[in-house]
């Protein structure tokens, strides 16, 4: 959402020979011959058409044959990239320089106590803590991150889950990077590891009121689909947990949380555009979950509870969502009153609630807003940021009775900062600011946000970043990155290890595209499904009208995208292939048409809203038009860098690998295709704090080796 290999390099495919690359520094290099991946063809039929496809054999994980071609790729982009390895280096050690070894995050106060997350010098992995009523008290670790992830290649901690009555924490833990937890308890008095496991779930739990008993999601073995809600009694060891609901659409996924008051357990029930929820009083766990409102095709809600009532943000006839309200003894639709009504200009996002105020965040012209209701009507209000392009959210704020918001802040050039906003004075209150250590100033850098004209002659946002005094005419590397699906806007946000890049002399872009959500559903709508096209030739518009105002030029443009925005890059490449110089594609979801006809394949029943299921005709043809891996053709390809994870559960490392094999079977130009596959990770690249940034500076090394920037 394994198995691990030894390797020896493979001589014969490793033979040097003399190629000469399409770098901007024009060089002849000595460099391997990269792998040949073998052609065995694999027919694949439906609706009457057959596709043929020759590396459909990759796909055997367990194959020695598929392991010795992904460790030959990882050689081949080892010594192709062998004259960047010092600056590789060097840029690992600008990023972490930049951030602080011993760190913390700002502690939130719940049920008396406060807890928060450390980091210690050199440590890979979170230490979680907690001080009892005073920051001043004695600290209590929880969970020491660094000592549970020793013999592990990959560690992650999911989530945490502390008992009512303050004594025991559930956590859970991946060690495959699969996203596929195992759920431990632990006594928090005695530091007993209690002799109950709870394997193949999603990782979260909630806690019943008697301390004892827990709720928490069971995934398909196969799919990864959360598909059960088990329920598990802490003291019989022995006895087989109970399943309290079955989730039998397989377009839906299931969850469990606990409401914010802490009075109900939550069931909820997910597909792409319709939800629905069941409830339990967090007193009777022995008892039935009742449906808050029975689920219809395309109708989201989502209940928060307060008092006597649920407030429900909901898409009721409503695009841009409105809030109702509705007694807690009648939750059902036909009770719904307006609290909140649409507007077709404001996107509502999200709500908080307290004893005094209702806080709602909404999306106005693009950008995030807070808006501050008291339940009085006495002082409605909005915080005002002062910045052209930002990201607010809502923070971490589990207590019903304060009179203070914790809400995050960042932009392009401001790094992510918690703030306590007292509702009733207006006094804000800054907790934190991420420290970037260094020689870091962030008036020397500015962000913009421009518009660029699509050829349907919708103006797409744009927002820049890049350090001051860079040159006006048009000869500054850029690198544009994109998203564009599933409702996800990609936020204007600060990054310490970009300053690698734009310390550089690069321009970094973040083109919002039809598919985000960043203007409300209807911008989510026009790039998904019959529209999906949309996301692509918006990407490429942004592209040309940044080399139009001159910020770049062809020559000198880049573009990234990961997961979806791989499919995005496989799109763009094939559409027009000659306007990026060079591209990296994280994880790239590519074989849109042979996955999304493999139901076995994790992600694909429940992502049928939003591209389409090709086992319709007319949504087979249309993904097919669009479908990198299927698209691929004779071209002048641009500089390309693939990476994935082995273990990836959302998108499947042969994607990329069978894309790079048949991309580089036909590409005329002799522009770089580099595949590197992670072999102990999955979708989010290596575990721990630091590692991680290894990967970024491959990613970045490549990018300014094309530009001939060697240091």
């Amino acid at each position: 959402m394994k198995r691990f290999f030894s390797y020896r390099p493979l001589t014969v495919a490793l033979t040097s020979v003399i190629l000469t690359f399409g770098w901007n520094s024009c060089q002849t290099t000595k460099t391997p011959e990269p792998p040949d991946a073998k052609k065995i063809p694999k027919t694949l039929t439906i609706h009457g058409e057959t596709r043929t496809d020759p590396y459909y054999w990759l796909r055997e994980r367990d194959d020695t044959a598929v392991i010795n071609y992904l460790e030959a790729e990882n050689e081949y982009t080892r010594a192709v990239m062998e004259d960047t390895e010092e600056l590789q280096d060097k840029l690992y050690e600008e990023i972490v320089g930049r951030i602080k070894q011993d760190d913390s995050t700002v502690p939130y106060k719940e049920n008396g106590y406060f807890y928060y997350v450390r980091y210690e010098s050199g440590g890979e992995y979170p230490v979680y803590c907690r001080k009892k009523e005073s920051l001043d008290a004695k600290e209590e670790i929880l969970l020491n991150g660094n000592e549970m992830a020793r013999g592990y290649d990959y560690f992650d901690i999911g989530s945490t889950s502390v008992s009512p009555d303050n004594k025991l924490i559930a956590y859970s833990i991946d060690t495959v990077s699969r996203r596929n937890y195992t759920i431990y308890f632990k006594n928090l008095k005695t530091g007993e590891i209690l002799p109950h496991t709870l394997s193949n779930t999603s990782g979260g739990c909630s806690w019943a009121a008697d301390n004892k008993t827990v709720f928490y999601p069971v995934k398909n073995p196969e799919t990864l689909r959360s598909e059960r809600i088990l329920r598990h009694n802490i003291d019989q060891l022995q006895s087989k947990d109970q399943e309290v609901f079955y989730e039998g659409d397989e377009t839906y996924s299931c969850y469990v949380h606990k409401s914010k008051s802490n009075e109900y357990i939550i069931i909820s029930s997910h597909s792409t555009l319709s939800t629905e929820y069941r409830l339990l009083d967090a007193t009777t766990p022995e008892g039935t979950f009742a449906v808050v409102h029975p689920r219809e095709k395309e109708l989201e809600y989502h209940p928060y509870h307060f008092g006597d009532k649920f407030f429900i943000l909901t898409n009721l006839d409503a695009p841009n969502f409105r809030l109702m309200e509705v007694p807690v003894s009648s939750p059902g639709k036909e009770n719904w009153k307006e609290v909140i009504p649409h507007r077709k200009e404001v996107y509502l996002e999200s709500i908080e609630i307290f004893n005094d105020y209702l806080v709602v965040q909404e999306r106005r012209e693009g950008l995030t807003q807070i808006r501050v209701m008291p339940w009085d009507d006495s002082d409605e209000h909005y915080i005002d940021f002062g910045e052209e392009a930002y990201v607010a959210g809502i923070s971490t704020n589990p207590e019903f009775d304060s009179k203070k918001l914790r809400y995050g802040y960042s932009s392009m050039t401001t790094p992510y900062s918690v703030i306590d906003y007292d509702m009733e004075t207006h006094e804000q209150e800054l907790k934190k600011e991420q420290e970037v250590l260094g020689p870091f100033n962030k008036e020397d850098y500015e962000t913009r946000r421009v518009f660029a004209t699509a050829r349907d002659s919708t103006s797409i946002p744009v927002t820049l970043v890049y350090r001051k005094g860079i040159d006006p005419e048009g000869n500054n590397p850029l690198l544009l990155y994109g998203y564009g699906s599933y409702g996800n806007t990609i936020e204007p946000y600060f990054s310490s290890a970009r300053l690698s890049l734009l310390d550089r002399g690069f321009v970094y872009a973040i083109a919002h595209i039809r598919g985000g959500q960043i203007y409300g559903r209807e911008w989510y709508e026009e790039g998904k499904m019959m529209k999906k096209k949309n996301t692509f030739t918006d990407f490429i518009d942004c592209a040309h009208f940044l080399i139009n105002k001159k910020y770049t030029t062809s020559e000198k443009l880049y573009a990234m995208g990961g997961s979806a925005g791989g499919l995005l890059m496989g799109a763009i490449i094939n559409m027009e292939p000659e306007l990026f110089n060079g591209v990296v594609a994280a994880v790239p979801f590519v074989d849109v048409v042979t996955t999304m006809l493999d139901e076995t394949i994790p992600l694909t029943t429940g992502e049928y809203d939003e591209w389409g299921n090709p086992n319709i005709k007319e949504h087979y043809d249309y993904i097919l038009s669009y479908s990198p891996y299927d698209n691929i053709e004779p071209r002048n390809y641009p500089n390309l860098l693939v990476t994935t994870g082995l273990h990836d559960s959302q998108v499947q490392y042969w994607e990329p690998a069978k894309w790079v094999a048949k991309l580089r079977d036909v590409n005329l130009s002799e522009n770089l295709i580099l595949l590197e596959t992670n072999m102990e990770a999955g979708h989010s690249g290596a575990s721990g704090r630091f590692r991680r940034y290894r990967e970024t500076a491959l990613d970045y090394a490549f990018l300014l080796k094309l530009e001939g920037i060697e240091e």
